[in-house]
């Protein structure tokens, strides 16, 4: 991979990692990142971490440009050599597949897509060469996601998954963007997945809606008292496929405050995964589930 440096103006600089988004890519991003903040270097007012690229905003009075790329440069040297292991959380996130509430959405939006006479999990499942809406469903939910980044929208995580190139799902986004997508809303543009934090406008096909809120500017939701912001990158999720019923169930837990999202604790391995992705999917699953 060869990083690119760029800058934007005298007080940012911009790091791309590698043009493709891949795990690696986002290691040595969450690397560079991670040791930037580490390292405390005077002049650092933000750092934007992102899929496979990251920004640097720093004040030019304290740190000059040439001196802040050289900082950079030198943490570049550190990154390559990393662990390629983090300490991480796998967490489980239902998801009612075909709801009624995005349903409704995407037929309003049907001019703006590529296909007007299917629903967007149908087209999906079609471009991905799966058994329909049921192939599709365990295609999405078979295996874990990688939340590389989180943003655009408070609260929102970008979400890759973790399977072989070959076996990711891909689907373009909208042809023009939608001005409405439900909140909780499960999509998917190109490679990337995610779950809109907030209700807005949107250009990824919907899969589903989740009743796990991720995103609360009050604080007033039980596991997000801490912090409003749910995700955090190098988190794990696994979908659950719910049926209306148990949606219905976990809206009105998360109403009475007895809500709470089931996630474990693990060790995630860059190196491990390479050498064999199922298994490792297997191994994490079986610390999520206690198997």
């Amino acid at each position: 991979m060869k990083t690119r440096y760029s800058f934007g103006g005298d007080e940012h600089i911009f790091v791309e990692v590698d043009e493709e988004m891949s795990l690696e890519a986002f290691f040595k991003s969450l690397s560079m990142t991670t040791a930037v903040k580490e390292s405390r270097i005077k002049g650092v007012t933000e750092i934007c971490p992102a899929n496979a690229s990251f920004q640097i905003k720093f004040d030019p009075d304290v740190i000059a440009p040439d001196d802040m790329l050289a900082e950079l440069k030198r943490l570049e040297g550190a990154a390559d050599k990393a662990e390629s292991s983090i300490k991480t959380r796998i967490v489980e996130i239902p998801v009612l597949y075909n709801d009624p509430w995005t349903h409704e959405t995407l037929m309003r939006f049907r001019e703006r897509h590529q296909d007007p006479k299917s629903t967007d999990i149908e087209y999906a499942a079609r471009i991905n060469n799966l058994d329909g809406v049921d192939g599709f469903v365990k295609a999405h939910s078979g295996a874990p996601w990688f939340v590389s980044m989180v943003g655009f929208v408070a609260g929102l995580p970008f979400l890759y998954q973790m399977v072989d190139r070959k076996r990711q799902i891909e689907v373009p986004k909208y042809l023009r963007p939608r001005t409405d997508t439900p909140k909780l809303t499960v999509g998917h543009g190109g490679c990337f997945g995610c779950i809109y934090s907030v209700r807005g406008a949107g250009g990824y096909q919907m899969f589903g809606i989740t009743p796990m809120p991720i995103y609360d500017p009050k604080q007033e939701i039980k596991y997000l008292k801490d912090f409003m912001v749910f995700f955090r990158p190098g988190d794990i999720v696994k979908w659950k496929p719910i049926d209306r019923a148990e949606y219905d169930s976990a809206v009105a837990d998360v109403e009475a405050g007895k809500f709470a999202p089931r996630m474990r604790d693990v060790t995630f391995s860059l190196d491990e995964f390479r050498r064999d992705i199922d298994g490792t999917n297997a191994k994490l699953m079986g610390v999520l589930y206690g198997n």
